[in-house]
């Protein structure tokens, strides 16, 4: 995963990069990016499976939406329970949890 964000509260305290061992990572064919702010994405390359369907090498996975009132942070990971066994992943939730509550 690499961090776009990196002056955003959810990305604070960050890598610039880490690895996600495992997740069920969603593909579509076109990314978000014109209608939302990007806080991460992933190497389309770098995951499984390797699907047909691809966001063109821009896949963003962490991204909030400024078009709303609301805070509100899309994380696109949390398939697996091992997740929360990884500081980053840890962080950027805990983060998130906290800017979108104002604290």
């Amino acid at each position: 995963m690499r961090v776009e964000g990196g002056s955003h509260p959810v990305t604070k305290g960050l890598p610039s990069s880490f690895v996600i061992q495992k997740e069920e990572w969603y593909t579509w064919n076109k990314s978000p990016r014109a209608r939302v702010h990007v806080l991460a994405t992933v190497d389309e390359s770098t995951y499984e499976p390797n699907t047909m369907i691809k966001m063109g090498g821009d896949h963003p996975v962490v991204w909030s939406n400024e078009h709303y009132k609301a805070r509100n942070v899309y994380i696109f990971m949390g398939h697996h329970a091992g997740l929360f066994d990884d500081p980053n992943f840890v962080q950027l939730f805990r983060n998130a949890i906290f800017w979108s509550v104002n604290r």
